[in-house]
């Protein structure tokens, strides 16, 4: 039996059938996705939501669809887990979870994007030490 290294392995060969995708989520982050009713109010208050190419309410349609493509997506990757949209949320979802359960999917498959070594020193001395706490946190799975 071959082995699959980590590096052998995309997100192209994550797939979910029809449901499987929000049932994953909804297990891992104990949100339910569907109590959500698009309001906007977390895009709206989301402090990096102009770099990420999904808002936080896109991302729970694209969950709730079935979208897999959402695994493609920066904007998981990008929330820093601020939390401003759980609390500005008149529904009382913890989108924070539901990004974290995304993350999840990923590494939970050893698929890691992080090239540390591709880091200048340079930018290594310019990042400061929580950005990288925060990015190992994330990557540890």
């Amino acid at each position: 039996m071959k082995k699959t290294r980590k590096h052998d392995l995309n997100l192209d060969q994550i797939h979910f059938r029809k449901g499987e995708l929000v049932k994953e989520v909804e297990d891992l982050s104990g949100e339910n996705l569907f109590g959500c009713y698009q309001c906007g109010t977390c895009s709206a208050g989301c402090p990096y939501v102009d770099d990420m190419d999904l808002t936080p309410d896109e991302v729970i349609r694209y969950v709730i669809l079935g979208r897999d493509e959402v695994l493609h997506s920066k904007t998981i990757w990008l929330c820093s887990s601020c939390f401003t949209c759980a609390e500005r949320c008149p529904r009382d979802i913890n989108i924070t979870r539901i990004m974290e359960a995304l993350r999840q999917i990923i590494l939970r498959k050893n698929i890691d994007y992080t090239h540390l070594e591709k880091i200048s020193q340079k930018e290594k001395r310019s990042i400061p030490q929580l950005a990288f706490v925060s990015l190992f946190r994330k990557n540890i799975g």
